[in-house]
């Protein structure tokens, strides 16, 4: 039975112009939540592009058993995007609750679940997002980078210099050794349309933080998405980890090397402005010297929380994306270069 038979709205959801300037925030998982929690901050003019390549858990489970799209991402981007009242705060804790089991339902996201029952009721994934941002009030928009799931492959170099292939986002993420090239499987995927027509019509794109091989490249390799990031008029913004994860993927890799893994993967991508926290990086010379290589602009904020953890602040964040968007580059207070049409 269709979508329209059962009396399931379809087509899609009016959206308000809202206020502030148009920003595209791409990423995936923790990394791109931390981004969404300081953006929201800034505007309602918010549109997460999200990786669609998990291969674990309960949305490895989904993908697997229905062939749908990944769902745990694009959960965690709209949770990141709730609105701030009981309402939006309840809907939130509900689709990120987990069951817990001895039977199938282990483990399985409730939001990934109605995610994924939106799209078979609608046939369209964009409109189950866009139903699921409605009933949280979300403060923006969440869409995925490719309408088809993806895997990702991974040259890994171990410590004898031989390379092996590892395949799919959950053993990437985990491999041991120095990874010199990501692919994706299919290579070609078709790019969700939405998602390129906001990169080409945003004011600002950040990329990171997060996994950098499994959450941001991803996004550079989609061919439509990587044509609109080389393209778009809007100020590129790449936010570094605040450290190096302690076991997989960037576990040997310094901060300020995510910069160099970035140009080889998009030597065409224009990066105007790297935000780091200086805990992050052990020497701001030499992420300076990358940066003028990237022909970006470098700022240095204390954006972590400040209690010993791994995790961006998004107070923090957000004002240091506020010192980008008003061209604050220098010290906190002066100003250096004009600040864009935004």
């Amino acid at each position: 039975m269709t979508a329209q038979r059962r009396g399931v709205p379809t087509g899609p959801i009016p959206r308000t112009t809202g206020r502030g300037p148009a920003i595209v925030a791409l990423g995936g998982g923790h990394g791109l939540s931390a981004s969404l929690s300081a953006l929201r901050l800034m505007t309602d003019r918010i549109t997460a592009v999200v990786t669609v390549a998990d291969d674990g858990g309960s949305s490895g489970r989904l993908r697997g058993e229905l062939g749908v799209l990944p769902p745990g991402d694009l959960r965690m981007a709209l949770s990141a995007l709730c609105d701030e009242s009981d309402w939006g705060r309840l809907w939130r804790d509900v689709l990120q609750h987990r069951f817990t089991s001895d039977g199938p339902l282990d483990q399985h996201a409730v939001g990934n679940l109605l995610i994924v029952a939106l799209w078979e009721l609608l046939g369209d994934p964009v409109a189950g997002l866009d139903w699921v941002g409605r009933l949280l009030g979300a403060r923006g928009r969440v869409l995925p980078m490719a309408a088809v799931p993806l895997r990702i492959e991974a040259d890994v170099v171990g410590p004898d210099g031989g390379i092996r292939l590892v395949d799919g986002q959950s053993h990437v993420a985990l491999a041991r050794g120095r990874i010199s090239q990501v692919r994706l499987d299919p290579a070609d995927p078709p790019a969700c349309p939405e998602a390129v027509a906001a990169v080409r019509e945003a004011d600002v794109v950040v990329l990171g933080p997060g996994s950098w091989y499994t959450s941001v490249l991803p996004h550079l390799l989609v061919p439509e998405l990587h044509a609109a990031l080389t393209e778009t008029r809007a100020r590129v913004i790449v936010t570094l980890n605040l450290s190096p994860e302690p076991a997989g993927e960037t576990a040997d890799l310094p901060v300020t090397e995510h910069l160099e893994v970035l140009r080889a993967h998009a030597p065409d991508l224009r990066v105007d402005a790297v935000v780091a926290d200086p805990r992050a990086v052990e020497d701001v010379d030499d992420l300076a010297r990358r940066c003028e290589r990237l022909g970006a602009r470098m700022l240095v904020r204390q954006v972590d929380r400040g209690d010993g953890t791994a995790r961006h602040d998004p107070l923090r964040l957000a004002a240091a994306y506020r010192d980008v968007v008003d061209g604050f580059f220098g010290d906190v207070g002066r100003g250096t270069g004009a600040p864009p049409q935004v």
